[in-house]
């Protein structure tokens, strides 16, 4: 175990924010993780995992522990079902792409989200109809203060929109070690009910899809209207897609007839963020070195070399430009750290 000082965090995350870290350590096994809690359990600690939901707008004054578990592994398996248990280290869409090489199903839809397996639970992360609670079992996690390992259930995450126990009341007090989910060996399931799944495989002459095909579909999708990390820095979607009262949607749509919409009770409408973004006029909007993607608003870049204060201050008046004109607030899907 290996601790390093000052160490820059730009390689970490996928905004290429270039801060440093206090200290810094790679942890690749339980043991050692077990280890640095129980050595540096009087220092203040931050935990890093594959770095896709987060701004940095400041170094780091803690010791990072960086989390690498690596392995995929199969817990039990039926006829029609398997669960797989997969590390927290490991990358979410290489993980996707694994489920589709053993042809699993349930994960699909997923297909090239940032981020690693660790950080999918706390988000809940979800895409095009699908999210992870969907096919959650359990997680393992380590007590941060007693550094035992605990199980939670699907039911005992409380997941919610891109929301769990661990963004609530468990905030900073369990590291997820790895993540077991039940997917389908045949007879599987599609959800092709989002129109952009719908029309990318019509015209490609698809009239049967696969799991396979799903996926493809997903990624040419999301290739199309999102940058890569690595060319440039972001973060997926910035901002959550705000929920509003039935009533407040129809008071919306006198003014704006042609807002977008959906249902989620009887009395709930989710509005998607990014058309909320581009009618307030930011979509493409660039200042300097960072800005507003040019081709989906919900997703803000850093160019090259941008501060995350900066970007933090051009959310902060999407917010409010938002909430002026629309009198809805809309709140980030990203940790400001």
């Amino acid at each position: 175990m290996k601790i390093e000082q000052n160490i820059s965090l730009k390689p970490y995350n996928t905004f290429g924010i270039d801060v440093n870290a206090k200290s810094y350590c790679n942890i690749s096994s339980i043991d050692e993780l077990i280890l640095c809690l129980e050595k540096y359990k009087e220092e203040k600690l931050f935990i890093l995992g594959g770095g896709s939901n987060m701004l940095l707008t400041k170094d780091i004054e803690a010791l990072v522990l960086h989390i690498n578990l690596k392995g995929i592994s199969i817990v039990e398996e039926n006829e029609n079902w398997v669960t797989v248990k997969a590390m927290a280290g490991e990358n979410w869409h290489e993980f996707v792409l694994w489920t589709l090489e053993q042809n699993y199903g349930g994960v699909e839809n997923l297909s090239l989200i940032p981020g690693n397996i660790g950080t999918a639970p706390i988000q809940n992360i979800g895409a095009y109809g699908v999210e992870l609670k969907d096919a959650f079992v359990s997680c393992e996690a380590i007590d941060i203060k007693n550094q035992k390992l605990k199980t939670f259930t699907n039911e005992e995450c409380k997941f919610d929109y891109r929301e769990s126990i661990f963004k609530q009341q468990l905030k900073g007090k369990y590291i997820i070690t790895s993540v077991n989910l039940k997917l389908s060996k045949k007879n599987h399931k599609l959800h092709l009910d989002y129109g952009a799944i719908h029309d990318q495989l019509h015209s490609s002459g698809i009239t049967d899809p696969t799991i396979h095909n799903v996926s493809d579909a997903v990624i040419n999708i999301r290739q199309s209207k999102l940058p890569d990390p690595k060319e440039i820095g972001n973060s997926g979607s910035f901002f959550k897609n705000p929920v509003i009262s039935t009533e407040d949607f129809n008071e919306l749509k006198l003014n704006f007839p042609e807002v977008p919409s959906y249902k989620v009770s009887d009395t709930e409408v989710k509005i998607p963020a990014g058309w909320l973004i581009e009618k307030a006029g930011f979509k493409g909007k660039r200042f300097n070195n960072y800005g507003v993607h040019q081709k989906q608003a919900l997703v803000l870049v850093n160019y090259g070399d941008a501060k995350g204060g900066d970007i933090h201050k051009l959310a902060l008046l999407i917010k409010a430009t938002v909430k002026r004109i629309f009198k809805i607030n809309i709140h980030t899907e990203v940790n400001i750290i």
